[in-house]
């Protein structure tokens, strides 16, 4: 099995809720690549419930969203310099802009895909579009633009 982009963290960046090795209550989400796309599978458990019997918060979608999208910014800004990621220095990137549309309410209990699609990489700027399905359905896309930290 590939190893996830957040795995390759410096220590020092692995406390995230969403995607931290090192936070023992978080959701610990895995970003892969998948062809041209990145893609991270998450299934939420009752403690996600929201206003509508048997389907997610949204709070949870958009942080699956965030976290997956700073994962896979950091490999597709690795890709563009032509190296895996672990080689070199790491690099870590930030939410500058995050905007969701909930297009159906989303199922508990099953497995939830998120994908991630570059559409721009200009200097520390990653803008990418993501989608959010249950099965065949999609239930959420967002665009969102990280920045690389600087040193």
């Amino acid at each position: 099995m590939p190893i996830a982009f957040q795995d390759f963290y410096p220590d020092r960046f692995s406390h995230c809720y969403g995607c931290g090795k090192s936070n023992p209550q978080g959701h610990h989400l895995k970003s892969y690549w998948d062809g041209e796309e990145t893609i991270a599978r998450f299934t939420p458990g009752p403690q996600f419930s929201g206003g509508v019997p048997n389907h997610v918060y949204g709070g949870l979608i958009a942080s699956l969203f965030d976290c997956h999208g700073n994962g896979s910014a950091a490999g597709f800004a690795h890709r563009a310099q032509d190296r895996e990621m672990g080689q070199g220095e790491p690099m870590r990137f930030v939410t500058a802009s995050l905007k969701v549309d909930f297009l159906r309410p989303t199922p508990m209990g099953v497995e939830l895909v998120v994908r991630a699609k570059l559409l721009t990489l200009e200097g520390r700027k990653v803008r990418m579009g993501m989608t959010l399905s249950a099965g065949a359905v999609t239930c959420a896309t967002s665009e969102m633009l990280a920045i690389q930290l600087k040193d």
